[in-house]
């Protein structure tokens, strides 16, 4: 199938690895030129560097924290100059943490805020203005299924998921007129580098060997396994094509059933 995606110019955030890495692929497959913002140098340069050989696109990279709100200004002119402007927009940045709400301090809710929600809303009123200018474009936000459904020890990931949610759907009424699509994804359990590592901790904190900590995850998946980055790839390359032109400020989990609200 022909995504009429040929030529497109797309902005990743964290799109070295994981699921980042994972939209960074699928779409270079369809001929999108590729710009990856990554904390992680050496990492976004030998991926737009794969990219560029295997697919014959251009790919370039840049190190930004995206935590920090003077590093936005420098990074826009970069795509509007160097990368040649921006059709679609991939907020894919985030991290998570451990903690009890009682235990965690502001700053530590200010540094997560700012990754989760604040640097979506900052690349997208960047970013946002340029796209109008070529006409309209996609832009899809990676939240999370705890955003809808929360688990015990990572309150702060979920409270700012949730928030990134409804900032889509806020975002998405704004920029339609421009012919602006904006759309939100939240992952189940996918086996990224930070899910590995969280196996791990569980492991070592319930005193279990690490199948036996999986085997407890995916007892509440219905399809009993981990997705893959490029499954959660799939349908966000589907939905920065024109035919998905009618999906505006929706949701979609992909989670293999885990979520068990139909709301």
């Amino acid at each position: 199938m022909d995504l009429k995606l040929k030529g497109k110019k797309a902005v990743i955030t964290a799109g070295a690895s994981g699921i980042g890495r994972a939209i960074a692929e699928g779409l270079a497959r369809e001929g999108v030129d590729i710009f990856i913002v990554d904390f992680n140098e050496a990492l976004g340069k030998k991926v737009t560097g794969e990219l560029e050989k295997k697919y014959n696109i251009k790919a370039l990279s840049i190190k930004t924290d995206l935590s920090k709100s003077d590093r936005y200004s420098g990074l826009f002119n970069q795509i509007k100059n160097d990368f040649g402007g921006i059709d679609i927009l991939i907020n894919n940045v985030g991290i998570a943490s451990r903690e009890k709400i009682e235990d965690a301090n502001d700053e530590e809710w200010q540094f997560s805020w700012n990754l989760n929600v604040m640097a979506a809303v900052r690349m997208a009123r960047g970013l946002t203005p340029i796209m109008r200018q070529r006409g309209g474009g996609a832009i899809i936000n990676i939240a999370s299924t705890y955003g809808k459904q929360p688990m015990d020890e990572n309150p702060i990931y979920c409270v700012t998921k949730a928030a990134l949610v409804m900032f889509s759907k806020c975002l998405a009424n704004e920029v339609v007129v421009d012919n602006i699509r904006v759309n939100c994804i939240n992952p189940g359990y996918t086996l990224t580098p930070p899910m590995k590592k969280y196996n791990e901790y569980l492991a070592e904190k319930l005193g279990i060997n690490e199948n036996e900590v999986i085997r407890q995850i995916l007892k509440d998946v219905p399809v009993g396994r981990f997705a893959s980055p490029e499954e959660i790839a799939n349908i966000v390359v589907f939905l920065c094509s024109p035919l998905a032109s009618y999906c505006v400020g929706s949701t979609y989990f992909v989670d293999g059933g885990w979520l068990r609200s139909i709301m």
